[in-house]
């Protein structure tokens, strides 16, 4: 069996659009917050969503400690909150944060979540984090900014689902 290689792995991974959140929580008297895209919803009932966390990030520990974490969904334009969050600050960005339910949330972001620690799951070098979700927004007239082949962009004119798919699951069987 051949080795996969982590880089190419990640390269492949990245054909995969994706949104772009903050992940965020407040420990030890402070705010922390992390760029990811590693998010889903995973239930509706109960209200779920998943984040997952590379075991190395700092977020993990803090995640564990407070056992809550809100993620804000970044809406186009909002490019330098994901570079100052990945590490690359942005001097000039201020008062990025509301408070929601005692936790911050990126201000103007297109939807937030506030969460508390449903469970963890050990993945490899990551860790999966489920939130049951006790507070949430959303502005529906925001674009969200996208993430593909290391990338940043949008939609470049989204059309709204038709009303018989509309939040509906099928399952196709050939």
């Amino acid at each position: 069996m051949t080795a996969i290689d982590p880089r190419e792995l990640r390269n492949a991974c990245g054909q995969f659009g994706t949104g772009v959140t903050i992940i965020t929580t407040h420990c030890q008297g402070r705010d922390h917050g992390m760029t990811a895209n590693a998010f889903m919803s995973v239930s509706l009932d109960p209200p779920l969503v998943a984040i997952s966390i590379a075991k190395s990030a700092k977020m993990l520990c803090n995640i564990q400690n407070t056992g809550r974490f809100a993620v804000s969904i970044l809406a186009e334009g909002m490019e330098d909150f994901a570079w100052h969050f990945a590490g690359k600050p942005k001097l000039d960005l201020c008062d990025v944060f509301e408070r929601r339910n005692e936790l911050p949330v990126i201000a103007n972001a297109a939807a937030y979540f506030v969460t508390d620690l449903a469970d963890e799951i050990v993945a490899g070098d990551h860790t999966i984090f489920l939130g049951h979700v006790r507070e949430m927004a959303l502005e529906p007239g925001k674009k969200p900014l996208l993430f593909c082949r290391g990338r940043f962009g949008g939609l470049a004119d989204p059309h709204p689902a038709p009303a018989t798919l509309e939040n509906a699951a099928y399952e196709f069987v050939w």
